[in-house]
This record gives structure tokens, sequence and C-alpha cells, in this order.
């Protein structure tokens, strides 16, 4: 047997994603590199670890097992490198952290100081929608998650960061008064929704639902990212959160649309399972936001305010 630690590595996140598209993508590696990797790694066994069915890769029996013992031996070379740091008198460990797709342009900012300061941790984030990341919470797989929606389903803990604000988005090319009428608008409209369980899908529902209002649904897509470059292409309007646009609106590429019961706010939110037992890691993380968290809004998010 001569495999390498990056073999193992990939073939865990192939037998983690069901997938080699999907665990190329999460390890910032060509799906034609992961490939090679894995089939160097089959090549020492004589047993299959994976078989494809149709275009669906499925992992053995024998797969799994190896998987477990992959998983084990990352494990342990990670201990000898925190321990190696611990004996230094430096912070270690691993700081894992679930975050909603647009907290993306918020959680950065809570965690770049904090990293500096410590070069011993190993910061694992995971962006998906709403619902994987109260999954990741729920299955005690994370040390906190990062939402704007409070899970109803776990009894939590929480710390607030920054103000949420969603508005009616669109193309800088039509113009639009102010005082508009709700309802008229919206019959207009063609929106772009994001994809079912995404936290701001919900929001937008809501809104459209609590003002009874009938809409032109013109498409669906899987990231606020996507319909960003959408409403940017003309292809219709959204309700987004404020967060994510703010180049555009400084280039007058995008506009904020007046309506009456927008902005909708909420709250970027950290929060924990109640009486987790944290890691000296996570401790310190929570204890340098608690104190430091006023300072990075004020630095970071102050443009807020003219919104």
């Amino acid at each position: 047997m001569n495999y390498t630690l990056n073999q193992l590595q990939i073939f865990l996140k192939i037998v983690q994603t069901q997938s080699v598209t999907k665990a190329s993508k999460e390890l910032n590696l060509t799906q034609p590199a992961v490939s090679i990797q894995l089939r160097n790694f089959q090549a020492q066994f004589d047993i299959p670890l994976t078989e494809v069915v149709g275009r669906k890769i499925y992992i053995t029996d024998f797969g799994m097992e190896i998987a477990v013992a992959a998983e084990n031996i990352i494990n342990q070379v990670y201990a000898i490198n925190y321990k190696t740091l611990a004996y230094k008198g430096q912070l270690t460990g691993r700081l894992k952290i679930s975050v909603v797709s647009t907290g993306k342009y918020v959680m950065p900012y809570f965690l770049n100081s904090f990293m500096q300061q410590h070069s011993g941790i190993e910061l694992m984030m995971d962006v998906t929608n709403i619902d994987k990341v109260v999954k990741s919470l729920e299955n005690n797989e994370v040390d906190f998650a990062l939402v704007s929606i409070l899970p109803t389903t776990l009894n939590i803990e929480k710390l607030d960061l920054l103000q949420n604000k969603l508005y009616l988005v669109g193309s800088a090319i039509t113009k639009f008064k102010n005082g508009i009428d709700t309802k008229e608008i919206f019959k207009d409209l063609p929106l772009i929704f994001r994809e079912k369980g995404s936290g701001t899908r919900q929001t937008m529902e809501s809104f459209i639902e609590r003002n009874n209002l009938s809409v032109l649904k013109k498409m669906e897509l899987t990231s606020n990212e996507a319909v960003k470059q959408a409403l940017l292409a003309g292809f219709g309007y959204s309700i987004m959160p404020l967060i994510g646009i703010k180049n555009e609106l400084n280039n007058n590429e995008l506009q904020i649309i007046p309506i009456k019961g927008l902005p909708i706010t909420s709250t970027w939110s950290l929060i924990w399972l109640k009486g987790k037992k944290h890691s000296p890691v996570a401790t310190s993380f929570l204890e340098y936001l608690k104190k430091d968290k006023s300072q990075i809004v004020h630095d970071k998010f102050s443009w807020y305010e003219q919104y």
C-alpha cells in the first residue's frame, strides 16, 4: 500500500458527497484531478471501493469501511498538528460553522481578525441553505450556525451580530417613482425566486402571502449570486438581502424599488445548541465576538446605515 493523505481526503469527500463533481467543488479541484486520484487510490485495492450505475457513483460496503479508516487516519494527523502547536502555547483545533448562503457576505468579517490572531485554528465553514444549516446543527456536526431566520424546532442559544435588510431589487435601467402601489406593481413584475429551503425564499413568500399579492413567477435559481446575475441581465426582479448587492448599488447597476412594507428586517445571529459544551476554540471565538462585534459592525458595515 502506498496511498497518500491527499488520496484519503479526496476519497472521504467523495463518500461524504456521493459525487465526484460535488467533491471536486468542495475541495477546489478539477473533476478530472479528483477522478485520477480516485482511480490511483482504487488501484491499490483488489476489492472495488465504488461502483457506477448509470451516471451515479455508489460506495461499496468495502469502500465504506475504508472511508471510516480514512477518517480516523485524517483525524489522527490533525491531532498531531494540534498537539505540536499546543505545545508551543498556541490555541489549536477546528472551528466548524455552517452558514446560510447569503451569510457568506457577513461571516468572513467576523472571522478574519480572530483567525489572524490564532494561526493554529483550522476553519471549516459550510455555506448552504437554511434547511441543511439547521440539520447540521441538529446533528451536532458544527460548533455554530449563522442564520437570519431562527429555527423553531431546536432549543438554541444565540448571539446577534448584524441587522439583515431585504428590499425589492431590479436592474437600474427602468426607473420607478416613490409611492408605487404594492399590489399593482407585483402583478406586472416578473419575479425571480430562490430555491425551496432557502431562507430568502421563505422571507419572500411570507411577504407575498402576508400582503395577499398576485405575482408573476419568472424563474427559480439556487443561489443569491445567481439571482443577482439574473437581475443584472434584466430577467426580472426579486426580494434580496441588501448585504450582497453593495457594489451593484454603488455602480448604479441595480436599484432598490421603493414600495410599502419593505425593507423586511431580521437579524443575522450566530446560534448553537443550548447546553452545548464548546471546545476551547469555540469558546474563545464566542468570547472574541462578544467583545469585538460592535467594532466590527462599525468598521465593516457602516455603509448599511444609508439604506
